[in-house]
């Protein structure tokens, strides 16, 4: 029987821009795929910077799916309550649209709150279970580059970052505290 390991963290700190995107580059040419390493700034530079992929972001086919699944609702709440408990009032149609019209507005509306609510969270890739390494050093100017992998594949890791010009490197799984 095989247990599964838990994954293995190490952060190279940069301390310019240009070197972490020869850095990036050096380990996307070594084998690592684009999820298995991360780039980490407290300075927010435009996505692309350091030749990454841009993300694909989904989150508009959120609200909609909400708000569709909201109208639907509203539309079988009036309409099951007002045939099942009808009131018949001299010539007037059972199904009354107006007021059914108030109802169904709320319903798509609180749907696609909802599910924009719950739609920022899935993007956000939360709750992160792993958080991998980090280094404090990061919102003081300093860019990190976090490897995730197996750890066979640390020490390779850990060689190309020092090739690639890392001012100091960080392993995540031997950290009692983040100083």
């Amino acid at each position: 029987m095989t247990t599964l390991k838990p994954p293995k963290s190490v952060i190279g700190l940069f301390e310019d821009e240009d070197t972490a995107a020869d850095a990036l580059d050096a380990v996307a040419s070594a084998g690592f795929e684009q999820k298995e390493y991360e780039i980490l700034t407290g300075t927010p530079y435009p996505e692309g910077t350091f030749g990454e992929e841009e993300p694909i972001h989904k989150l508009y086919r959120f609200p909609l799916i909400g708000a569709a699944c909201g109208f639907t609702a509203g539309l079988l709440l009036t309409a099951g309550t007002q045939l099942a408990y009808p009131l018949i009032v001299g010539g007037k149609p059972l199904l009354s649209i107006p007021p059914m019209a108030i109802i169904m507005y709320e319903g798509t509306m609180l749907g696609a709150i909802l599910f924009t609510v719950a739609g920022i969270i899935f993007e956000s890739r939360l709750p992160r279970l792993f958080m991998g390494a980090y280094d404090t050093r990061i919102t003081e100017g300093y860019i990190g580059i976090t490897i995730t992998s197996g750890e066979d594949e640390m020490p390779k890791a850990e060689e190309i970052l020092k090739k690639a010009g890392a001012v100091d490197i960080k392993r995540g799984w031997e950290q009692t505290d983040f100083d």
